[in-house]
Formats: structure tokens, C-alpha cells, sequence
């Protein structure tokens, strides 16, 4: 579970896929993947992908493919290497050596896993059997928080309107679909499915389990589902801060929200004396709490129970991974196949040990030198976002200033932490897969309650230095740039400038404009939710964003689905605005001079390329279906597209003219930042 304004990011967990951007030296272009047939005119996107769509196939393993995944199988591949070098060290007893490797090696030892059954698990299910009031209920939720996917999970997250304490945040959950919308809409015949889908996967848990009437228990667990559903906020009004901001006090809750013991719940959390929270969706917590209080006992146990072996179905017998994969895999995002073991395993090592093998990380793979050319380029792009600010036609004057003050207090954090974290108090075991994960979310959310109601620490990352991605952090005010996301095709050293100003520069780009799109504009540069604007500039603002949310709502990624131009307002803004300002630091960069022609483009033209070609991807219906539900961004398509045709240098670089598919005349460009 992830607050939706913790962080706004690139991409959503990696979503695009993995090419062979292989790319002579000279421009940075990969121009094997043109399709020469498309006028960029028409197609910016097929212009510069359209062979590679049409001759790639999707791995059997993946639901989508693309640049994203490619650079995330290369980090894997590395942290593969490191992770196995560090078991074959075969460190002392807690050491990171000795974690790391038997993490590794325990998860990877299938047989050993599906001849101990269901042992390693059953003292968790024997305690879910064990309850037998509403107290042990709270009382066992609270000590899963961080484990087991329940109706109420919690996070740690600076308060909105004092970012230098940290404060317990609750948010909506429980259940096993995607998205609400999955139980809610009864018409749709691709939720239908999916539903279904979720129906044989819990009977196959439940029978696998040995439960009664497994097909009734399913329908008992989706039935109590249905009714959180019901109550669950939606994405578009999760997006709004100011209602997502409800602090109180855990008396206060206990009123407002009745039928659950909100005390033994929180206590149970390792949250005992708390003093203050933060309640996401107010509404939802009374519904939960109701659904809580007169719930059959004994169907939220089958409920839990349930959860607890889908949570921890990757570590149990075969049996139990085939219909794990059958369903999140197959059914959801439409994966022919599991990703190989070995890449399972990595992914759950960065997840518990991730800064331990990120710290090795870095040092093979990310010199200083690469830091410092990179903190050159976000510095450049700043300058440019200044000089964007003050040229507003749109903004009075003392919005301009308040602006221009958030932007002087961005904090850049690029590659890696100053501050490794700690692991000596995490207990991994040798041989014992399922439990290891389990401990290491619960030390997890154990170092997460511990800076409940203390001060924010600055210098702490939300990601590790091998993850593909990059994110705004609005109550931080910061901007940060994993390692492994700063190479080719978004970073080439060897490639042309213009390339790398329209891939990573409009990275850089998007995460600055993260700050001043229709979330991150309404905190200000201490990272405080406060109204900075006057009432006409946000309403100058506001219109602006109308505009293009019902530009993206005009797209349709699968015939009869349309984009949510409102919840992917704040990504469509980043890329417009992050495109906008790269170009602007682009042109900088030539100091006034033409660029040269290189591989038949002028430089303008090999920017909006090089922008083109970062969004190379395409993806399994299944998987766009689900996105299309869930995801605050576009679709790759439209990302790039969408952005360029809204943009004065693209139809100046390629001459656009009416008739052109990719026309848009200059009043009806929407221009923001």
C-alpha cells in the first residue's frame, strides 16, 4: 500500500517493458526501431517505434515490454551477481553476507519449500482460527500491519501541514482485485472476467487449504470484499490533498468511526500512547469499522485467512504458486509465464535487504563522475524552469513569487543515499523462505512505527539506487534519481545532447513539474499544504488543466475504454511541463549555435525523437486494462504523443501543417509551465 501523495513517480512499479535500444554512438537514436513509413507529422510515437512494435514479440513473462523493463532485467541481472558473490561469502551470523544469501538461497530452494507444505504458515492461520472476539480481531490485525493485506492498512508519512513530524497515516484496503471498481461495475465484461477469475483463485486457495465448501468460502470472502469496495474512495478523489488531510486524535476516531477496537488495533501496531493520525478517507474508516463490528466472526477470519495465503503463496508447494500465478499473473495482466525464479528471488531481496546490496550497487556500477554530470543537468533544468516561471502569461505576479521561492528550496538527491540503512535487528534463517519474508516486513513496519509522531528525516529515500524509476516527493520538496535509471536509453554519455535532453532531461523535467502540477502546486516549498495562489491564478490554472484533461479523455487505449483524464491529470501535466522545459534547456545548451544535422535530424528534431523513443513499449490487454483502472499515468502512446502535440518546438522541428494527423494549431495548444 502506498499513499497516493507519498511520491509521484516516472512509472507506476516498472510498468513499461524491456527493448534492445541498441543505439549508434553518434546520435543516440535507435534507428533500427523507426518506421520510416510514419511521418513523425502524423505519429511521433510510431515514427520512432513502429518497427520495433511490429517485430517484437512480449516475453512469455512479461505482461508488457518495452524500455522501463529492459533496464530493470539489467538491474536484476546485476543484483543477481552481487547478491550470489555476497552468499558465496558465507558471512558470520549476522552479517549482511549471511542474510542476503540465505534470503536468496532459501527462496530459491523450490523443493525444500514444497516439501515442508504448509507448516512454515500454519502457526499464522492456527492464530487467525484462534480469534474469537472483535479485540483479537484488532488485536491481530494490528500486529500483521505491514504483512498481511487487511481492511486498514497504515503508513508513516510527514503531516501535510507540519512536514517536520512524521505521522501515523491510515488508508483504505482489503482488497484482493485492483481496484474498487473491479466489484463495483457490474456491467463491464472485462471486470466480470477478472472477477471470476478471483472467484476460482480463492476456491483454489481454500481447497488447497483444506477449507469446507471452498467455492462457498470464496463467495463469502468476495461477498465481505464487495462491501469494503463499496465504501473505498476512488482514484480521482484520492488525488486531492486537501481531502485526504484529516488529522485527529486516535479519541476522535474512536467516536467518529464506532465497531472497532481502535485502541488494541494501534497498540497492537506498536503504536501504544499515539498521539495524533492522520485519517485518509474518514468515510471509509466508519464503513470499515461497521463492516468490522457486524461482519460475521467467522467470515473475516475466512477472509484473513485467505489473504494470509495469497500474501504468501510465492514461498508455499507448487499447487499453491501455479494458481498465484494463474491469477495475478495470467488473468490480470495476461503473462504467459513466471518470471524466472532467480528474478522473484532479487526482487524480494531488494525488498527486504534493498539498501544493503543497493550500497554494492552503486559502487560498481554508478562512479562519482556520473553523480556530478547528472547534478550539472537537474541544475540546468532548474534554470530553466526559473526562466519558464518568469515568462508566464497566465500568472500574476505574486503567485510568480511563490513559485519561484518552492522552486529555490527543491532538494536533489541523485544515485544513492548519504545514510545506508541498518539491518542488524532483521532475523533471517537459512532454509526458511516463507517466514524470512514475513520477518522482514514486519521489521519493516517496525521501523516505520518508530518514527511515528518524531521528526522527518530529510535525508531518507523512498527507493533503492537499483530501481528504474524516479520520483517527486511534495511534502520533502524534493526530486530523486535512483542510479539505475540514469544510463541508456534515458542517459548516454556517448549519445548527442539533444537525445539526452529529450529523454533524461525530460525526466528531470517531469519530477520538477511534479511540484507545480494539480497536487504538488498545492504545497509549498517547505513542503506544507497551503493555498500559495491568488484565486485567479488558480483559476487561470484550473482551466489550463480542464483543457487537457478532456484532450487525454478523447484517447482510447482498447476499444470502449478511454483514458481518466482526471486521474492522470497530474502525470499529464509533469510530461508536458517536463517536455517543455527540457526543450527550453536544450536550445540553452547550444549557447546560440545551430546544432548539426546528424542521421538525416536537425537537433530539434533528434529531441523529440530521442523523447519518443524513451516511451518504446506495448503491452498485453490485460495489463492496459488494469492500468487504465488504476494507473495515474497514460499509456506510453499518449504519454509521448499526447505531450509533443501540445508543444510549439515539435510542430516547428517537423514543420506540422493542417492536414497533418499531429496538427494542432497554435491557439489550440495547451502550454502550462
Amino acid at each position: 500500500m502506498k499513499n497516493a501523495l507519498r511520491l509521484t513517480t516516472l512509472a507506476l512499479l516498472m510498468h513499461l517493458g524491456g527493448s534492445a535500444m541498441a543505439a549508434p554512438p553518434q546520435s543516440g537514436l535507435a534507428l533500427p526501431g523507426f518506421d520510416k513509413s510514419v511521418r513523425p507529422q502524423d505519429d511521433l510515437f510510431r515514427a520512432a517505434n513502429g518497427h520495433w512494435l511490429s517485430s517484437t514479440e512480449i516475453p512469455g513473462d512479461k505482461s508488457s515490454y518495452g524500455t522501463f523493463v529492459q533496464l530493470g532485467d539489467l538491474s536484476d541481472k546485476r543484483v543477481r551477481g552481487i547478491v550470489e558473490e555476497l552468499a558465496k561469502k558465507k558471512g558470520k551470523p549476522g552479517s549482511v553476507e549471511q542474510k542476503v544469501g540465505d534470503y536468496y538461497a532459501a527462496y530459491l530452494n523450490t523443493a525444500a519449500i514444497d516439501k515442508a507444505g504448509l507448516a512454515p504458515v500454519k502457526p499464522l492461520l492456527d492464530s487467525i482460527a484462534a480469534i474469537e472476539n472483535r479485540e483479537q480481531l484488532a488485536v491481530w490485525m494490528g500486529r500483521q500491519t505491514g504483512v498481511i493485506n487487511t481492511p486498514v492498512p497504515l503508513t508513516i508519512d510527514a503531516d501535510f501541514k507540519d512536514p517536520t513530524i512524521n505521522r501515523l497515516v491510515t488508508w483504505q484496503g482489503g482488497l484482493g482485485l485492483p481496484d474498487r471498481d473491479y466489484y463495483l461495475k457490474a456491467d463491464d465484461e472485462r471486470l466480470a472476467k477478472a472477477r471470476g477469475a478471483y472467484q476460482n483463485y480463492l476456491e483454489t486457495l481454500a481447497r488447497l487449504a483444506r477449507i469446507e465448501d471452498p467455492a462457498g468460502a470464496a463467495k463469502r470472502v468476495i461477498a465481505l470484499e464487495h462491501r469494503l469496495a463499496e465504501v473505498h474512495w476512488d482514484k480521482v478523489e484520492n488525488r486531492d490533498p486537501v481531502k485526504l488531510y484529516n488529522p485527529m486524535t486516535p479519541a476522535e476516531l474512536i467516536k467518529q468511526a464506532p465497531g472497532f477496537d481502535w485502541n488494541a488495533f494501534f497498540t497492537a501496531a506498536s503504536l501504544p500512547g499515539l498521539d495524533k493520525l492522520s485519517a485518509s478517507q474518514p468515510s471509509y474508516l466508519v464503513g470499515a469499522a461497521k463492516i468490522l463490528g457486524d461482519a460475521s466472526l467467522d467470515d473475516i477470519k475466512l477472509y484473513l485467512t485467505l489473504q494470509t495465503l495469497d500474501g504468501a503463496a510465492d514461498t508455499l508447494p507448487k499447487a499453491f504458486r501455479d494458481a498465484h500465478f494463474a491469477f495475478h499473473g495470467a488473468a490480470l495482466t495476461g503473462a504467459k509465464s513466471e518470471k524466472p525464479r532467480w528474478q522473484q528471488a532479487v526482487g524480494n531481496v531488494n525488498g527486504a535487504l534493498g539498501e544493503a546490496v543497493g550500497e554494492v550497487y552503486v559502487q560498481r556500477y554508478f562512479p562519482p563522475a556520473d553523480k556530478a554530470r547528472m547534478l550539472a543537468l537537474v541544475n540546468n533544468l532548474l534554470a530553466s524552469y526559473k526562466a519558464s516561471i518568469d515568462k508566464l502569461s497566465w500568472m500574476t505576479p505574486a503567485t510568480k513569487a511563490q513559485a519561484q521561492d518552492k522552486l529555490s528550496k527543491y532538494m536533489v538527491k541523485i544515485g544513492y543515499p548519504d545514510n545506508w540503512r541498518n539491518y542488524d535487528a532483521l532475523e533471517i534463517r537459512a532454509g526458511d523462505a516463507l517466514n524470512n519474508g514475513l520477518r522482514a516486513a514486519q521489521f519493516e513496519w517496525k521501523r516505520q512505527a518508530a518514527k511515528a509522531s518524531k521528526p522527518v528525516d530529510r535525508r531518507e529515500w523512498l527507493m533503492t539506487p537499483q530501481t528504474v524509476n524516479a520520483y517527486y516527493n511534495p511534502t520533502m520538496n524534493e526530486i530523486v534519481f535512483p542510479a539505475a535509471i540514469l544510463q541508456p536509453p534515458f542517459y548516454n554519455t556517448k549519445a548527442d545532447d539533444a537525445v539526452n535532453y529529450g529523454a533524461i532531461g525530460a525526466v528531470i523535467g517531469h519530477e520538477i513539474s511534479h511540484g507545480f502540477d494539480d497536487q504538488g502546486s498545492q504545497f509549498d516549498g517547505d513542503g506544507a499544504l497551503r493555498n500559495w495562489w491568488t484565486d485567479d491564478d488558480r483559476k487561470a490554472f484550473d482551466a489550463i488543466g480542464a483543457k487537457l484533461v478532456a484532450q487525454y479523455e478523447g484517447y482510447e487505449p482498447i476499444p470502449g475504454k478511454h483514458l481518466n483524464g482526471k486521474l492522470t491529470l497530474g502525470e499529464n501535466i509533469a510530461d508536458l511541463s517536463g517536455l517543455q522545459v527540457a526543450y527550453k534547456a536544450y536550445l540553452r545548451s547550444l549557447g546560440g549555435k545551430p546544432a548539426p544535422v546528424i542521421d538525416g535530424y536537425t537537433g530539434e528534431q533528434r529531441f523529440f525523437m530521442g523523447w519518443s523513443q524513451a516511451w518504446r513499449e506495448k503491452a498485453r490487454e490485460e495489463r492496459k486494462l488494469q492500468l487504465l483502472t488504476v494507473d495515474p499515468h497514460s499509456p506510453p502512446e499518449f504519454r509521448a504523443n499526447g505531450a509533443a502535440v501540445n508543444h510549439d518546438g515539435f510542430h516547428e522541428a517537423f514543420k506540422t501543417k493542417p492536414g497533418d494527423k499531429m496538427f494542432k494549431p497554435s491557439e489550440e495548444r495547451i502550454r502550462i509551465w
